[in-house]
């Protein structure tokens, strides 16, 4: 179906750009034919509209009229990672990877690092020449291009991104991290793209950081697929901390064979537009997935959370819990899509929404959804919206505990069931504090806190008001 988007700026911009793209040479060849079906897509039905139900409501909408500059190129290695961002968790020694304005940023870009463990990290247009094998085998094939224009602009424009190959049986000990970061004026639109690989019996932690370095607006679109192999284990963690002026869009994708585990957390700061797409996929028996978010807006920040489980085969579990908290104007869709196919019984598949309503000008629209083949299976989902419980609020209110640190309490309380299962102590306790000042009105994008930028433009308080409980 054509959407009613066909005439926006973005579009325009992106259709006259696609014949100038570097990127385009020289590329693996199931890449360039990616790109130019993706590209034939964009052409011919557009980005994503009013008509579309999935992104009907998207706040996203709104900034394809914005003049974007779509070239970025490749800063110099001038400046260690450490330098430009500061990232400091005690006890918590990640291997760091980083993006800067779309391309992969490291002192060799050209090379694909093996770290002691055999496992590999560099660019993903370095690694489709190197490997080019592993590209015809997943590349394209994890992640669907075509259900609607953002994706398939990704697909046919994205600059650079990173590879990650973790090869059968080894476990990694030390966490990867991914560092985005975007220090371009002009109000940039950067598509980047991460292929992520875990082979047989193996296991990796990857964290996904996007963070602002300053104040200036951009358009961050960002497509990763992941594969799960036989027997693996994958813990991502997602951690979303950017300026009011930002608009990101991170599409997910994960494919988990037999008897895989994925643990998947979402902690989403501040923004001014965020949309988060999760899809995974059980293509195993066996495979088990844990799915969850926390989200705290406010002003008139938005963020859209978009869940899609599918259940391939039988004997398969997933289990979903997001939970948000929205003052002053700010909105928030969820949508929860559990799919069962035909004979994939012995399903079971939960899903929960819970959030809380600061103002009566805050909105969440939430969806939960369950399309059920199979007969033999347990699956339920279930949403609330609402506000503090006044009685647990007056409890402790008469031991001593004065409203605005009550009120803490228990929004630290609702936000720990998510946080509790983050595995890594240092990283649960320092996002549980940074959660805690968020929820103070403590918390800017330059803060010194696990998303710190070392060299901070003016800071900007981002605040939930208590005193309107």
């Amino acid at each position: 179906m054509k959407t009613n988007s066909k005439n926006s700026r973005l579009l325009s911009s992106l259709l006259s750009y696609y014949s100038r793209l570097p990127e385009r040479s020289n590329s693996h060849p199931v890449v360039s034919e990616a790109r130019q079906k993706a590209f034939d897509r964009l052409r011919d039905f557009g980005l994503p509209g009013k008509k579309d139900e999935r992104w009907r409501d998207s706040a996203l909408l709104n900034v394809f009229d914005r003049e974007f500059r779509l070239e970025t190129e490749r800063q110099p290695y001038r400046k260690a990672i450490n330098e430009i961002f500061e990232c400091e968790i005690s006890g918590f020694h990640p291997e760091i990877i980083s993006v800067l304005n779309g391309h992969y940023y490291a002192k060799d870009p050209g090379e694909i690092r093996s770290l002691d463990n055999g496992v590999l990290v560099g660019s993903i247009l370095v690694a489709q020449k190197e490997f080019p094998a592993l590209f015809d085998r997943y590349f394209g094939k994890i992640g669907d291009y075509k259900t609607d224009g953002l994706k398939a602009a990704n697909t046919a424009f994205f600059k650079d991104g990173i590879f990650i190959y973790v090869p059968d049986g080894v476990e990694v000990n030390d966490a990867l991290q991914l560092i985005k970061m975007v220090n371009e004026t002009g109000n940039p639109f950067i598509a980047s793209r991460n292929l992520i690989l875990l082979g047989k019996n193996s296991k990796l932690t990857f964290m996904h950081c996007d963070d602002s370095i300053n104040h200036f607006s951009s358009f961050v679109n960002t497509f990763t697929e992941i594969y799960v192999g036989e027997n693996a284990t994958l813990e991502l963690y997602k951690l979303q901390n950017l300026n009011d002026e930002s608009a990101l869009l991170n599409n997910t994708f994960i494919r988990q064979e037999k008897n895989s585990k994925t643990h998947a957390n979402v902690i989403s700061l501040n923004g001014g537009i965020i949309r988060n797409e999760l899809h995974i996929d059980l293509a195993g028996e066996g495979a088990e997935t844990d799915l969850s978010g926390v989200y705290l807006m406010d002003k008139e920040q938005h963020i859209d959370n978009q869940v899609y489980v599918n259940h391939l085969v039988p004997h398969c579990n997933s289990n979903t819990l997001y939970k948000g908290v929205l003052d002053n104007k700010a909105t928030a869709i969820f949508r929860g899509y559990i799919f069962v196919k035909r004979d994939a019984q012995k399903t079971n598949a939960f899903q929960k929404n819970n959030n809380i309503l600061m103002t009566s000008d805050a909105r969440i629209d939430t969806m939960p959804f369950l399309e059920i083949y199979a007969d033999d299976v347990k699956c339920s989902h279930g949403a609330t919206v609402g506000q503090l419980d006044d009685e647990a609020l007056f409890y402790l209110m008469q031991r001593g505990i004065n409203r605005d640190d009550a009120t803490l309490l228990l929004m630290n309380a609702f936000t720990s069931e998510v946080t509790s299962k983050i595995s890594i102590d240092p990283l649960r306790i320092t996002t549980e504090d940074m959660i805690k000042k968020r929820l103070r009105g403590e918390l800017s994008i330059c803060d010194k806190c696990i998303l710190h930028c070392s060299v901070p433009d003016q800071p900007v308080e981002f605040e939930i008001d208590l005193s309107k409980i």
